[in-house]
């Protein structure tokens, strides 16, 4: 992709992040959350159609190997979790709706260690995600994926952090209950993210 390449939409330069799209979180694995199988299909349908809207993307994933606390057999739902994502495994590899999707950049996080934004993560050079995006020139970021009220809320908030333009596609992710859902819109608002659906 060329260099001076901008999105049409926006006259600059833009990355998709899809986070944490893994069957652990979706119906059927270790920690699903409703509607996640739906997401997966619908966020496999906009990069299909947008992939030409963006200049770099970038899949998340959960990927264990040993995360210590991170893992409980009496989670607290909050900073303990039952075991998921482990690394190496069908529910850790991308969901399968996404076999498609051509990433130009793979972010795994949370070898160790708890790790909820994708910018706590490496790809398999052993590069940051803020490297990444850095090295490309982006300005904006997109971001979809699961779970909206954890890793998608951590890595807008991130993202914002480090200066970028950021938007959560609402459509186009689901939170682990309305509650939290609710709770994350209102830190990701306050933080300048922009919420909106992805058509």
């Amino acid at each position: 992709m060329s260099e001076q390449h901008t999105s049409p939409a926006t006259g600059t330069r833009r990355a998709l992040i899809v986070v944490d799209v893994q069957p652990t979180f979706c119906e059927g694995g270790a920690l699903p959350v409703a509607g996640g199988n739906a997401v997966a299909e619908r966020i496999a349908a906009y990069v299909s159609s947008s992939r030409e809207d963006y200049d770099l993307v970038i899949t998340t994933q959960d990927w264990h190997i040993d995360p210590g606390a991170h893992f409980s057999s009496e989670p607290d739902f909050i900073d303990t979790w039952p075991v998921h994502g482990v690394a190496d495994t069908a529910e850790a590899r991308l969901h399968p709706a996404l076999d498609g999707l051509v990433a130009d950049v793979a972010v795994k996080k949370g070898q160790y260690a708890a790790a909820y934004s994708g910018f706590e993560g490496i790809d398999d050079e052993g590069r940051a995600l803020a490297d990444a995006l850095s090295a490309a020139g982006i300005e904006t970021v997109d971001i979809v994926g699961l779970a909206e009220s954890h890793c998608v809320k951590e890595t807008a908030l991130d993202a914002a952090r480090q200066g970028y333009r950021v938007r959560v596609l609402t459509d186009l992710t689901e939170p682990v209950s309305p509650e939290l859902g609710r709770a994350a819109r209102v830190q990701m608002r306050a933080a300048g993210i922009e919420l909106t659906p992805s058509r």
